[in-house]
């Protein structure tokens, strides 16, 4: 009895019709409410002080961390460390940028800053706290935030010191070399 060899032809037929048929993209459709809706950009509100309680925010700048506690209502005395700032940072240049941003908001006799600054130099950690007290001040009054921001106040500056690589002297620096 002879049987049938199965042909190229028939081969395809089965392949064809045990392989599931592919679906294209399908295009999900949002219901009709849900692109009506428009989305509203929430603005944060000011934070609502209970007397007595302060503003927590953090500062960075290189290796340095400062931890700002903001108390509305003050006198504008500015504590680092336990000490006054005066004292904490003896180079003027590096007290009137912790107060910069205090200034330019008009804050500068309203408010107490409280700081634990720790890590990094001393120039590091002016910048922390700049950097600390800006963020606090946009969290008592949104309205800041411009201003501040085209000072450049708000951006955490990012640049630190580059790792010391393997076969290298420091991070770029090549051992000496010869020619000959």
């Amino acid at each position: 009895m002879p049987t049938k060899k199965p042909t190229i032809e028939a081969a395809e037929k089965k392949t064809k019709a045990a392989a599931p048929k592919k679906k294209g993209p399908t295009k999900k459709s949002l219901p009709k409410d849900a692109a009506k809706k428009s989305t509203a950009v929430a603005v944060k509100a000011p934070v609502k002080l209970v007397p007595g309680s302060y503003i927590p925010t953090v500062g960075r700048r290189k290796t340095s961390i400062a931890r700002v506690r903001l108390v509305k209502n003050g006198t504008g005395s500015i504590t680092v460390n336990d000490k006054p700032y005066e004292k904490y940072f003896t180079v003027y240049e590096l007290r009137e940028q912790v107060r910069q941003p205090l200034v330019v908001v008009g804050q500068d006799a309203t408010v107490d800053v409280s700081v634990k600054v720790h890590g990094g130099g001393i120039r590091g950690q002016s910048e922390a706290v700049r950097h600390g007290i800006a963020r606090a001040l946009i969290d008592l009054n949104p309205t800041f935030r411009k201003t501040l921001k085209k000072l450049g106040y708000l951006s955490r500056d990012s640049r630190a010191k580059e790792r010391k690589k393997f076969g290298l002297k420091g991070a770029r620096r090549a051992p000496q070399w010869s020619k000959r």
